[in-house]
């Protein structure tokens, strides 16, 4: 029951994370109806270990054998980097947008423009990969085969379901972010344990068995390639700060957000892989390419027919959250460019929904472009892994254009101020921050299929010149960036000399 003390409580906690949006130069049209436990579960929902293992693993372990494992522990580590330095910059700058708006403030208004340009476009494919990653599965429900066309079209009625439910606002969102983790959990640690406890047919030492992967190259190659799967798991904690304004006290609440979906998600998607891989009976077959969907294999065997279809509901559950999740960081992002009024069609992407408090057209930009993906995917043979791989470039590389422009504020003066600091380590994460993402982005971006066209082999480093050189072309041809007033480039201190130019000007 509410008191009035609670309401008092409440009310003067609601006026002060109003008044520092006002101090920042922003009045919020969000509602902050976002728990802190739906904070987090957007964040992890996002993430969604079961979505990232359950997609890409038969990728894993047929590149590199059980070892492949251990590329969820290293990607770990490295993007809790990331997260801390993120969490400085949110509780100071608790803006709806995330990327762009924490850019902005830290470098100002063409650096951050080309950061969140690289940053949605990779949101925009990660949907997409999302919702074709759900359409196998589906296929496998309801009986059907999963051919090219069946799994477009499964996709598509995932996305302009989740779109649907971005659409009904902050209330539903969390309540989806909610469900979708209670499903995720399912799925991750209930079948994980039954799988261990009755489908178990390795011990742990397979953990360090190639079992033949990569034979005949330096094993380092195909162990770096299947790292994708510890690399496509380890962003969405980001999400918990696109939302900053649907959030109470986004300063304190973020950061601890953003840092248990690293802890927890991890660790979930860890277990469930480790389970999956101590389940499957024959790794060569795998290996060899004999059997392409081992996971589905698994969870037969496992369940039996009924009880699989169970579990593939959970799982259905989760990639449906996962897109959720993904398209409000999306539209909140697209929203953010346009109230700064910072690309074409910002009259019409800042519209607000007043009987939802959600930016409509921002939501639907969100389901039209990954849609527009998926349709393309038909003319790509293995079009899933070279999606992931390209949106996972594009997130790293969104990513670590903040972490350098956190990195050069520091050293021009910058010292957050927010309620989350990391004090005089700072700096230090701040560099091993910087330097794990650039270990993932050649990761991500090395040819490793000699043997196919040059223009194949070089899809994910293509494709990201493609999205930053439009980006810059866009930027010559359509100066948009240039007429927003809003506040830029204020994290670094001013100096006395009043003739300089404000730090961030580019």
């Amino acid at each position: 029951m509410t008191t009035s003390a609670d309401a008092v409580s409440s009310k003067t906690a609601q006026d002060s994370d109003a008044a520092q949006l006002a101090s920042l130069g922003y009045t919020s049209e969000f509602k902050r109806d976002m728990s802190i436990w739906a904070n987090f579960s957007l964040g992890f929902t996002y993430l969604s270990p079961v979505v990232a293992v359950y997609t890409m693993f038969a990728y894993g372990l047929a590149t590199a054998g059980p070892p492949m494992i251990w590329s969820l522990v290293i990607a770990g580590v490295g993007q809790l980097l990331v997260a801390l330095v993120f969490s400085e910059v949110v509780a100071q700058y608790p803006v709806a947008g995330g990327v762009y708006p924490w850019a902005r403030r830290l470098w100002g208004r063409k650096y951050a423009w080309l950061t969140g340009w690289i940053y949605m476009w990779a949101l925009f494919v990660t949907i997409a990969s999302v919702a074709s990653g759900a359409g196998p599965y589906i296929a496998s429900l309801f009986g059907f085969e999963a051919t090219v066309d069946t799994v477009i079209l499964c996709s598509l009625g995932i996305l302009v379901l989740a779109t649907f439910i971005n659409y009904l606002g902050t209330k539903a969102l969390a309540q989806a972010a909610i469900i979708g983790f209670a499903a995720e959990l399912t799925g991750a640690i209930v079948v994980g344990i039954w799988l261990i406890a009755t489908e178990r047919h390795h011990n742990l030492g397979i953990l360090f068995d190639s079992f033949g992967a990569g034979d005949g190259t330096n094993y380092l190659w195909a162990f770096a390639a299947a790292a994708l799967v510890g690399i496509y798991n380890y962003y969405g904690f980001e999400a918990c700060g696109d939302v900053a304004e649907e959030v109470r006290d986004p300063g304190r609440t973020i950061p601890k957000a953003m840092r248990r979906t690293i802890y927890v998600g991890g660790a979930a998607a860890t277990f469930v892989a480790v389970a999956l891989a101590l389940a499957v009976a024959d790794i060569p077959a795998v290996i060899s390419g004999e059997d392409p969907d081992p996971v589905s294999r698994v969870l037969e065997q496992a369940f039996g027919t009924f009880g699989s279809k169970a579990v593939l509901v959970i799982v259905l559950i989760s990639f449906l959250s996962c897109t959720i999740s993904l398209q409000a960081a999306a539209g909140r992002l697209a929203y953010s460019y346009a109230r700064d009024d910072m690309i074409v069609g910002s009259r019409l992407l800042r519209k607000f929904s007043q009987s939802r408090h959600v930016p409509p057209y921002a939501v639907l930009l969100a389901g039209l472009v990954p849609g527009a993906v998926i349709l393309l995917s038909k003319f790509s043979e293995d079009a899933l892994t070279k999606i992931v791989s390209f949106a996972s470039l594009g997130i790293y590389l969104g990513f670590f254009m903040v972490v350098v422009a956190a990195f050069r504020a520091r050293l021009l003066g910058w010292r957050p101020s927010g309620k989350y600091r990391l004090g005089a380590w700072g700096m230090p994460v701040n560099i091993a921050a910087m330097l794990y993402q650039i270990v993932a982005m050649v990761t991500l971006a090395w040819p490793r299929t000699p043997e196919a066209p040059w223009y194949d082999n070089y899809i994910v480093l293509l494709s990201g010149a493609v999205v930053v050189g439009g980006g810059l072309l866009y930027m010559a041809l359509h100066r948009t960036y240039g007429r927003s007033e809003a506040p830029y480039g204020d994290a670094i201190p001013k100096r006395d000399d009043p003739a300089r130019e404000r730090v961030g000007t580019a």
